[in-house]
């Protein structure tokens, strides 16, 4: 069985794409701070046919990440990393005028940082895997200036040009940046918690077939958003 590594994986977009991966046969370990709903999500996984490690902690944290790592080498190895843990560095968000330097140093040490830590460690496995690949969960907002989000923009810009680095270093694997676009997720909820346009918004299980689609036909490494990759075009390459 493939083994896939998915940071965030209690909840929302994270949660959606390890249940999905687990109907197809997936071994799996996730990783999300609050042990609570991880273990509902690695028992829902369970319940769809699917090998589980639940490792609790917070990414940035060295130990955690060699435990998450140590549990996927325990299941095989690992065939697929998702960074899909996510930090805003300022809740409800704020202008960068009103931004501390402490806020925007989480955002980027969970968003890109923590990222990285994990990928020095699971490199080696992800080279040996018939079909290695890593998956950035990115955000409009690392293209877009939008007001109140430039430290979150910020990080997901620099994860978006690291995933490009690595996939130019690592042309053996394949290395997705991915905007899943606006949903309705805990994190979207606590950036805008008076978002008058929130039900309207789509859930993340919604944009896990663009996941799957790259999985499935391995494009080449690049940035993708996930609108794209729910047409019935052809995916392109990422920009």
């Amino acid at each position: 069985m493939p083994v896939a590594v998915i940071t965030g994986g209690s909840k929302g977009l994270g949660r959606a794409l390890a249940l999905t991966l687990a109907e197809r046969g997936w071994s799996l370990v996730l990783t999300a701070r609050g042990a609570g709903a991880l273990a509902e999500a690695g028992q829902a996984a369970e319940e769809r046919g699917a090998v589980v490690r639940t490792v609790a902690g917070d990414v940035t944290d060295a130990g955690h990440r060699g435990e998450a790592v140590a549990a996927a080498r325990a299941l095989g190895g690992v065939d697929l990393l998702v960074n899909n843990a996510s930090a805003l560095g300022a809740s409800p968000l704020a202008g960068l005028a009103g931004l501390g330097t402490a806020g925007l140093r989480e955002a980027l040490e969970t968003n890109v940082v923590a990222a990285h830590g994990l990928l020095r460690e699971t490199l080696p496995l992800l080279r040996s895997a018939p079909a290695g690949a890593v998956v950035s969960v990115s955000s409009d907002a690392a293209v877009e200036a939008y007001p109140t989000w430039g430290g979150y923009g910020a990080s997901k810009a620099a994860l978006d040009h690291w995933s490009a680095v690595l996939g130019v270093e690592e042309p053996g694997l394949r290395v997705w940046a991915v905007d899943p676009g606006d949903l309705r997720t805990e994190l979207y909820r606590t950036a805008v918690p008076d978002d008058p346009d929130e039900a309207a918004r789509p859930e993340p299980e919604s944009v896990v077939p663009a996941f799957l689609r790259l999985l499935d036909e391995r494009p080449a490494s690049g940035r993708y958003t996930a609108s794209a990759l729910l047409e019935a075009a052809p995916a392109a390459a990422g920009r």
